[in-house]
């Protein structure tokens, strides 16, 4: 098993940048995993994949130094233990407001051995038992990501990150802009405020602080702290591209009833 690059980054409070996987095409990971991305985030929560198509994923990466990471649909032992048995260096868990839930998540990426819940069946993550260091590596290597998305996490985040074992604490921007009541207001003095919360127990804790961010917000985002940042996503990444080839036709005018035309003005 190879050494898990972006822990390591983190652990040096050095900013890494990775993109979140919504479309299900393994060219998609095979392009960009060309551009140096540190880590790609295949989301099996809002995302159409099944864990098959979180496998082909990975394996279209196979020439990429990219580290595939999953963001799970739920904090669930069975679905975390699937995505690591795949092959995951990482996985994301959706929604953790208490130390219980926090807890809950971090030993169902460990094994026994480090007091976890894995259990022990990893296949393709072992290569097929081929990787004979695989189980004295796997539980340090292991990157484990808990998303803050309510103001409940907010006011527990002190308990939360008391918990041995969580690498990242990462805010998704519209959740919590939702639960604090400024929905999409990301520049809100409250949204500012807990995003400062996070921050500042996170350094406290020794945890990584993350956050999703647009194209704009991120070297913002970086120069006050955030290490693990997602540049938006694959979605993102091509309707952002076609924006800009399609501006730079002159005299074009685009199909008034698309979609996207609005924003080609």
């Amino acid at each position: 098993m190879k050494r898990n690059f972006v822990k390591e980054k983190l652990k040096r409070a050095k900013p890494s940048v990775g993109t979140w996987i919504e479309i299900g095409h393994p060219e998609i990971t095979e392009i960009l995993g060309n551009f140096g991305f540190d880590w790609f985030m295949i989301d099996l929560e809002h995302a159409p994949h099944s864990i098959e198509r979180a496998q082909v994923l990975m394996q279209s990466m196979g020439t990429s130094p990219t580290l595939p990471l999953v963001r799970v649909p739920w904090n669930d032992v069975v679905a975390i233990k699937r995505v690591l048995d795949i092959g995951a260096y990482g996985v994301m868990i959706p929604w953790i407001n208490t130390k219980e839930e926090a807890l809950k998540a971090v030993r169902a990426c460990k094994y026994p051995q480090k007091g976890g819940l894995r259990g022990t069946g990893p296949r393709r993550a072992w290569n097929y038992g081929f990787d004979a260091e695989y189980f004295d590596k796997v539980d340090d290597e292991i990157l484990v990501a808990i998303q803050i998305e309510t103001e409940t996490a907010i006011n527990n985040l002190g308990e939360i990150l008391s918990v041995d074992g969580v690498d990242v604490a990462f805010v998704g921007p519209w959740d919590l802009s939702m639960s604090l009541g400024i929905f999409r207001q990301f520049d809100h003095p409250r949204m500012k405020k807990a995003l400062q919360t996070l921050l500042d127990k996170t350094k406290a804790a020794g945890v990584a602080p993350g956050i999703f961010s647009s194209i704009e917000k991120i070297n913002g985002y970086i120069e006050q702290g955030f290490l693990f940042n997602s540049l938006v996503s694959d979605t993102d990444l091509l309707i952002n591209g076609c924006v800009d080839a399609l501006k730079k036709i002159r005299g074009w005018d685009p199909i008034q009833s698309a979609p996207a035309a609005s924003m080609l003005k």
